[in-house]
């Protein structure tokens, strides 16, 4: 083994979210390291990842099991001699395992746990999660290592390693939010960044805008809403034109860099029904914007209700709204919240701290806790 573990990371998703930006963040912050990345062919990852210097490789993944995926694993762990496989994502976990079944020459797994989401009680699923292959799951908050205790035998090997956002940031946004939607300056503008997919909840999105205008009828807001469009998309476009609330909110569909757009949101709001914790919110701390979320997965780890932000059941829209007329209306308790979250960010929440945390689990699983491989 050279001084540099080779690390292959293992990534199946299509869309560009918070995971894929973590696996970004490991490789470029992680300098301790050589990183080989394999991902979906023609994915968001892949397709930014040939951007950055980064050795990245991919493979068609029409479904689950697709055995060209899983003998792209095998190939590159034999040659690029890679000593630990770093596992991003639930379908990634199911190839990662049957390459087991092709090869007995496979290096160790290490998987990552980004959902709150719990593990679910089915054979096949509490086989490949409890796999003798995989030696550290690393949860991305302790609601999550907790939901994940209750489906993994082991529970030594559940370890919490917080993501974070880089710092300093450097990127400058190409897209100005009021001048190329025609957004009113006087507009109190809300931002959220979310992909259009379940979790995210955006019923929930929606409703918090009609309690908004329709019911407490205040039209001073505008909602505007970055993230790849799915096949939801359409049901919440019409929802949105049933209700009357098209000139008071807009999905603008993905935008590249997301988060330098932040600093031009007034509130950041997140209405999910499940997170692990979204990395939306630490660069909201980061740029200084107030953050009003649901209490789900682990936000409540690194929002206290009325210290450095506003908490909200899942599902009440009602009382996101209220929350939002009441921080709009308070810049002093603006100021508070931001203050404490850019200081709680840069002690405990930077993608240094995580791929600090990252390398140590690493280097544990290579050479044991006393550092000589036993």
């Amino acid at each position: 083994m050279s001084n540099k573990p080779r690390i292959l990371h293992v990534s199946a998703a299509s869309r560009w979210g918070g995971g894929e930006n973590h696996l970004l963040n490991l490789c470029q912050e992680m300098d301790s390291a050589t990183h080989v990345v394999l991902c979906r062919k023609g994915s968001d990852l892949f397709n930014r990842l040939q951007l950055e210097n980064i050795e990245v490789y991919s493979s068609p993944l029409f479904t689950k099991f697709d055995l060209r995926f899983v003998w792209k694993i095998i190939a590159l762990c034999k040659k690029h001699q890679i000593d630990l496989v770093h596992i991003h994502d639930t379908t990634a976990l199911t190839l990662s395992i049957m390459a087991t079944y092709l090869s007995k020459k496979l290096p160790l797994y290490i998987l990552s746990k980004k959902t709150s989401f719990p593990i679910k009680d089915r054979k096949r699923t509490l086989y490949k999660y409890n796999h003798e292959q995989i030696k550290k799951i690393l949860c991305v908050s302790d609601i999550t290592r907790q939901i994940t205790s209750e489906r993994v035998t082991d529970s030594s090997k559940l370890v919490t390693v917080y993501h974070g956002t880089r710092v300093p940031k450097q990127l400058k946004p190409e897209v100005d939010l009021r001048k190329i939607y025609q957004i009113s300056e006087d507009a109190l503008l809300v931002g959220t960044i979310a992909n259009h997919i379940r979790a995210k909840n955006l019923e929930t999105w929606i409703s918090t805008i009609d309690h908004m205008v329709n019911k407490l009828g205040y039209t001073q807001f505008y909602f505007i809403l970055i993230g790849s469009k799915t096949d939801r998309t359409a049901n919440y476009l019409q929802k949105i034109k049933d209700k009357g609330l098209e000139k008071y909110c807009l999905f603008t569909g993905f935008i590249p860099d997301a988060s330098a757009l932040i600093p031009q949101f007034d509130i950041s709001l997140m209405t999910s029904q499940s997170e692990g914790i979204p990395q939306f919110i630490y660069e909201s701390f980061y740029y200084k914007v107030p953050v009003i979320a649901t209490e789900v997965g682990g936000i409540p780890e690194i929002i206290e209700n009325g210290i450095n932000g506003l908490l909200s059941r899942p599902h009440d829209g009602a009382s996101l709204a209220n929350k939002l007329v009441l921080l709009s209306q308070d810049r002093s308790l603006q100021q508070k919240f931001t203050n404490i979250s850019y200081q709680q960010l840069l002690e405990n929440y930077t993608t240094e701290r995580m791929a600090a945390s990252t390398m140590a689990q690493y280097k544990e699983v290579l050479y044991g806790k006393n550092g000589t491989g036993s």
